[in-house]
């Protein structure tokens, strides 16, 4: 009789801190990311991502209304 785990440990999603209401998320993961979609947190300080769950929080310090954050994938330190 093999040994079955009784539960599946999910990580939580990625949060991502940015400085701007709106964000554009791709997945990050290049050719296995998700197509490129642009957020608008409106009233909230947070918005999720619906393809791969990231969540893009506001940080206390705001940049101009026109920015948006990049999807551009970074190195593992920089997340």
């Amino acid at each position: 009789m093999s040994s079955r785990p009784t539960s599946v440990i999910i990580p939580p999603p990625e949060e991502i801190v940015v400085t701007t209401k709106r964000v554009a998320c791709d997945g990050g993961g290049g050719a296995l990311g998700h197509p490129l979609v642009y957020m608008d947190m409106g009233e909230d300080d947070h918005v999720e991502c619906g393809y791969c769950d990231r969540k893009f929080v506001l940080a206390t310090k705001k940049k101009a209304g026109g920015d948006y954050h990049s999807p551009a994938a970074r190195p593992p330190e920089a997340h």
